[in-house]
C-alpha cells in the first residue's frame, strides 16, 4: 500500500506566524515517516506553498489542495492544521477543507469559530455549569463609550484586557488601575475587533491536553505554569520566562476533577484531535463552608503549540506515550 500523504499546514495571518512555523517543524520531527509521506504547507494570505524534499517550493492548487512534483500531480490525504490564529483556528480553513472533502486534524467549523472567540466560548460553557471568570465585551467603535468606573465596579481591579477573537498571546494586558483601561483596550483592538475585559483570578495556572478516538479517551498529565511575569504572556510562553512543571503539583482529588472536566468539555464541544485547556485553580469555599480547590476554565486551544518543548509534547512524554503514536492514532481515527 502507498503511504498516506500528510500536509502539515502552518503559517497563517496572525501575529503568531513564526510560532506556527516552529510547531510545523516540531510536528514534522514527530511523524512516523515509515508510515506517512509528510510535507509542510505554508499559508500567508493567498500565497499557499508546499516545501518539497529538494528544498524547493511549489504552489498549492486551491481547487483541490494539490501540487505538482517532478511533473506529476500530488494530492494530499490529510491536513494537520497547526496555524495559531486565522485562518486555521477560527473555522475558515476548516470550511475550505469541508468543501473539498479533505480530512483534517482539528474540530469542525462551528467549534473552531466558537473556541476562537473567548467571550462567546465562556458564555456557552457557563451554560453547561463550567466555572469561568466574569467578563464583558467591547466591540470596535465602542471604545469612546467605555466607562472605566463602571468596569472597575463590575469586573474589579486588577483585571485582564485581551483580544476576544484571536489565537495569539499578543495584545493582552494586566490592568491594575482604571486609568490604564483605555490604553489596554487600544492595544487589544490592534489584534482583534472585539476586546474582552475579564476579572482577575488569583491561583495556580495549569494547562492540560486531551484527545479521543473511537477506541480511546486520553487526558494527559497537566502542566503547572509558574512565571515571575505579570501573567503568562508571550515572553513567558515562547521566550523561556516560565517554569513548566509536568505533572502539575495538584492533590489527587483536584487532578481527577480537572481531568474529568477536560474530558467533559471535549465532549460538550464535540472536539476532534488534540486540544489543550487552560485553567486557574483557586482556593475557595464550597457549599458546606469547607476550603477547596475551585477550577475555572480560561480558554480552549484547538491548535496547541507543537514545538519539542511545547506543553502537549511534554505531557505526552510524561504519560509514557510517543508523539508519533499519538499522531498516528489521531489520523487513522478518521479513516477507520
Amino acid at each position: 500500500m502507498s503511504k498516506r500523504k500528510i500536509a502539515i499546514v502552518c503559517g497563517g495571518d496572525s501575529s503568531e506566524y513564526e510560532v506556527s512555523q516552529r510547531s510545523a517543524q516540531g510536528l514534522y520531527s514527530f511523524f512516523d515517516k515509515e508510515r506517512y509521506d509528510v510535507y509542510v504547507v505554508q499559508l500567508r494570505g493567498r500565497d499557499w506553498r508546499v516545501c518539497l524534499s529538494d528544498g524547493e517550493e511549489a504552489p498549492i492548487d486551491r481547487n483541490d489542495f494539490s501540487f505538482m512534483e517532478n511533473g506529476s500531480k500530488v494530492c494530499f490525504d490529510y491536513a494537520y492544521i497547526t496555524i495559531h490564529g486565522t485562518p486555521g483556528e477560527n473555522g475558515l480553513l476548516q470550511g475550505y477543507f469541508e468543501l473539498i472533502g479533505m480530512p483534517y486534524s482539528t474540530s469542525g467549523v462551528l467549534v473552531e469559530a466558537m473556541t476562537f472567540d473567548k467571550f462567546v466560548l465562556n458564555q456557552y460553557l457557563r451554560g453547561y455549569g463550567v466555572s469561568v471568570a466574569d467578563s464583558l465585551l467591547i466591540r470596535k467603535g465602542q471604545e469612546g463609550m467605555v466607562d472605566a468606573g463602571a468596569i472597575e465596579e463590575r469586573i474589579g481591579m486588577p483585571c485582564f484586557v485581551k483580544p476576544a477573537a484571536d489565537g495569539s498571546s499578543f495584545g493582552v494586558s494586566k490592568v491594575t488601575e482604571k486609568e490604564q483601561l483605555a490604553d489596554a483596550i487600544v492595544k487589544a483592538m490592534n489584534e482583534s475587533e472585539e476586546v474582552m475585559v475579564e476579572s482577575y483570578l488569583k491561583g495556580t495556572e495549569i494547562s492540560i491536553g486531551c484527545y479521543k478516538t473511537k477506541e480511546k479517551s486520553v487526558v494527559l498529565p497537566a502542566t503547572e505554569v509558574v512565571t515571575d511575569n505579570a501573567f503568562f504572556d508571550y515572553d513567558a510562553k515562547y521566550n523561556g520566562q516560565v517554569q513548566e512543571i509536568t505533572p502539575a503539583r495538584l492533590d489527587d482529588d483536584t487532578a481527577r476533577r480537572v481531568a474529568e472536566l477536560t474530558s467533559h468539555i471535549y465532549d460538550i464541544l464535540h472536539c476532534n484531535g488534540i486540544i489543550r485547556i487552560d485553567y486557574i485553580i483557586c482556593r475557595g469555599l464550597n457549599k458546606q463552608g469547607e476550603e477547596v480547590d475551585k477550577i475555572y476554565m480560561l480558554e480552549v486551544n484547538t491548535t496547541p503549540g507543537m514545538t519539542v518543548t511545547s506543553f502537549i509534547p511534554q505531557q505526552v512524554r510524561a504519560a509514557g506515550l510517543e508523539m508519533s503514536d499519538v499522531l498516528t492514532d489521531i489520523i487513522e481515527n478518521q479513516f477507520n
